[in-house]
């Protein structure tokens, strides 16, 4: 399956239900992947034409999330494509609302890094303008906000 930065997509359980990356020029599931509108737009001349080499949305996204200074979690080393609807959780706002950040139908960058010392998780999420970083327990439960910020 051939895509738009490199990324080898042949083995996603998803690949047959995402349209496609070139099929959908950058669109798959009908959303738009951020990853593909960076290659596009800037033509990964700086990335080795692939998300896999050395890429600089990617390297600047780590470099955010490890500025965040979140004291019991790990060192951000790496970030995946992420599907929105596997990523969307729900969050309960002080008054009661229920909130989710996140498009299901996009493809983000972000990761899962385990918190030191504990059976919590970090989930840690990033589109063009936004970085998420928030804590939950097995399959997303009981999801908190621990950053929500505008980049850059």
């Amino acid at each position: 399956m051939k895509t738009l930065c490199g990324l080898d997509c042949s083995e996603c359980g998803l690949r047959n239900e995402c349209g496609g990356c070139t099929e959908t020029n950058g669109h798959p599931f009908g959303g738009s992947c951020m990853i593909a509108v960076c290659c596009k737009d800037k033509g990964c001349e700086n990335c080795g034409r692939s998300f896999e080499a050395p890429c600089k949305l990617k390297k600047q996204l780590i470099a955010e999330f490890n500025a965040l200074g979140i004291e019991d979690m790990e060192e951000v080393t790496g970030l995946n494509a992420l599907y929105g609807a596997y990523i969307n959780l729900q969050y309960s706002l002080p008054g009661g609302q229920k909130i989710k950040f996140w498009d299901d139908d996009r493809i983000y960058l972000g990761n899962q890094i385990c918190k030191k010392n504990s059976n919590r998780c970090y989930g840690l999420t990033a589109d063009e303008n936004y970085l998420l970083v928030c804590e939950y327990g097995d399959n997303g439960s009981d999801a908190e906000i621990i950053v929500y910020k505008k980049r850059r």
